[in-house]
This record gives structure tokens, C-alpha cells and sequence, in this order.
């Protein structure tokens, strides 16, 4: 049985130096780590740079390694990369039986969480089939603004949850919701079901989510896993975040139009208020109803991008080139 670490790298910091000690000291160490490193026009971030990071960042942390990991950095000229493009050609690297899915900025909250994910996939959880997928939970970072924090707890709950096709009726869309922030596939099962897309601007965990489901497949929310990973957007950066979800919404439509729309986000709301009065928090409202105004205004203008100049779609979206 063999696991490969794939990580879509773009200007690195020290969550990515924290990262890769992290899967470095686990219990089980992956076989190859795939880093896809995306380098912006006119640097020199290249491979080679990555390289010396690494080196030094191990050199002088020196972790514990019982077996040698193939560490491959692939350079992709920023203008190439695409969230489901990208991963897919990492994928197709891979020799591995198991692919763990991660992002830079997610550090393991343990040594454990390579083996724990893989017995979602090889263990028998219930007395039912296995998944052939599982994504893990996610904790918000001690700088986490208040906000944020909920919002982490609140998407990400403490209870382990097997999904299958059955619960569209009463999860809605949120049964195909799914997260390479971290992610491990069954490789015959996401070849089966012809891996990520080509060409997505956002979703692409989501939309293989979704195809391993309709193939009578099984997904597993583990909650037991989990990756310290949080944010704090400010109300332009959750505009142009939401208006790429609208747009793979709109040009995945086929997708996500035919299940019932769920009503989590007026539910986040609500519940964060809710939170946020318990803790006399009132400012964060204030922040609440801003950044909540951002996300709603900028899905709806995602909705209809193929309305708008292309100009002012390229302004709006957080990955312009992606309308080249």
C-alpha cells in the first residue's frame, strides 16, 4: 500500500515550511511528495528555489525519518495553473495506490494524520462498503479573527459523517461539499470516474466529489483528522472568492443546479450571531454583516459572470488569467 503528499505550491511562507516537517515526522511517511510549484512571470521561484528552502528548512530541523520520501517539485508557469488542471497532472505523476490532496497553508495538527486517513480508506469503518474518499476537519489558526474561528467550527463539526447520493434529499448540495485543503482518493476509484476536470476556477473537490457519488461511491467527512487551516479575509477578498464560486457554479451548472440548494449559509449567519452576542462580541457582527453583504453580492455577479465585460470579470474574480 503506498501514499503520495501532492501540494499545489505558490510563494511559499512558513505554514508551507511547517507543512512539510509536519509529513516528514508521521507515523507513516507518504511515498513521494508531489509539490506543484506554480512560478509567477518574471521571478525566480523555480524549482531549484524551492529546492534550497526545503533543504534548509529541513537541515535545520532535522526530522525524524524512518525511510527515504521522494521529494519532485514541478515547475507550472503561473499562466498554466488551473485548481482542477494542476492536480490532475500531479495525479497523473502519482504511482501511489492512495493520493493525499493538501494545501500549502494546512499543517497537520499531529504526527498521525497520514495514517488515520488512510484507514478511512482501507479500514472498515461501518459494516458497509469503505469510501474511496475522505477529507478532514479543520481547526482555525490561534490568529484566527473571531469570526473565522466559528465559521471553522461550525463547517467543520466534531462528528465523523459517511456520504453517499442518498442524502441529497436532505443534505442538498452540501453533499457533494469536499475539501483538498486536505483530501485523500482511492486512485482506481478516481481514475474510474476520469480524476479532476481540466478547467475549473474553484470546486474542483466538489465536482470529483459529486462523480465518485453518482458512480454509487461513498465519501467520508473525518472528523478525527485534522489540519490546522483557517483565514482572515477581509470583505474584498471573500467578494472575489465567492464571485469564482458563482462562476464554477454557473459553468458547472449541470452539476450543481440539480440538487436543492441548502440553506447553510443563513444558517452560519444566524448561529455566528448568535455566538457573537453570547460573547458581547459586537463589533464582529458589524464584521459578520460586511463580509456575509461580500460573499452574497459576489456569488450573485459569479451567477451571471458571462453577462459582464470580460474586463471587469478579470477585476472582479481572484484568478483573472483564468478568462485569458
Amino acid at each position: 500500500m503506498s501514499v503520495d503528499v501532492i501540494i499545489p505550491v505558490y510563494k511559499p511562507d512558513k505554514k508551507f515550511d511547517k507543512l512539510m516537517l509536519s509529513l516528514l515526522n508521521q507515523s507513516i511517511l507518504p511515498d513521494s511528495v508531489i509539490l506543484m510549484n506554480t512560478v509567477p512571470e518574471n521571478t525566480f521561484l523555480d524549482a531549484q528555489s524551492l529546492k534550497n528552502r526545503i533543504r534548509r528548512n529541513l537541515r535545520n530541523n532535522k526530522p525524524y525519518m524512518t525511510k527515504k520520501v521522494d521529494i519532485r517539485i514541478v515547475d507550472v508557469p503561473q499562466k498554466e495553473f488551473d485548481h482542477g488542471g494542476t492536480r490532475r497532472r500531479a495525479a497523473e505523476l502519482s504511482k501511489a495506490d492512495y493520493m493525499l490532496f493538501m494545501t500549502q497553508d494546512a499543517v497537520p495538527a499531529d504526527n498521525y494524520l497520514i495514517e488515520k486517513m488512510l484507514h478511512k480508506l482501507t479500514g472498515n469503518i461501518t459494516n458497509e462498503e469503505v469510501p474511496v474518499a475522505a477529507y478532514a476537519r479543520q481547526l482555525p489558526a490561534v490568529n484566527a479573527d473571531i469570526v473565522e474561528g466559528y465559521t471553522r467550527l461550525f463547517n467543520y463539526p466534531a462528528e465523523c459523517r459517511k456520504k453517499s447520493l442518498k442524502d441529497l434529499e436532505t443534505l442538498g448540495i452540501k453533499t457533494y461539499f469536499f475539501s483538498n485543503v486536505c483530501a485523500i482518493y482511492d486512485k482506481k476509484a478516481y481514475l474510474e470516474v476520469g480524476g479532476f476536470v481540466k478547467k475549473t476556477i474553484f470546486l474542483e473537490d466538489s465536482l470529483l466529489c459529486a462523480a465518485l457519488l453518482k458512480k454509487g461511491y461513498s465519501v467520508y467527512y473525518a472528523a478525527d483528522c485534522k489540519v490546522v487551516h483557517s483565514h482572515n479575509y477581509t470583505g474584498k477578498q471573500y467578494f472575489k472568492r465567492y464571485f469564482d464560486l458563482g462562476v464554477s457554479h454557473k459553468q458547472y451548472h449541470e452539476v450543481f443546479d440539480e440538487v436543492p440548494p441548502a440553506k447553510e449559509g443563513a444558517k452560519l449567519v444566524f448561529s455566528t450571531i448568535k455566538y457573537l452576542l453570547g460573547q458581547r462580541a459586537f463589533m464582529g457582527i458589524v464584521d459578520l454583516g460586511v463580509k456575509s453583504a461580500a460573499k452574497l453580492f459576489g456569488y450573485k455577479l459569479g451567477r451571471i459572470y458571462d453577462k459582464l465585460p470580460k474586463a471587469l470579470v478579470r477585476r472582479l474574480s481572484s484568478n483573472p488569467g483564468y478568462f485569458d
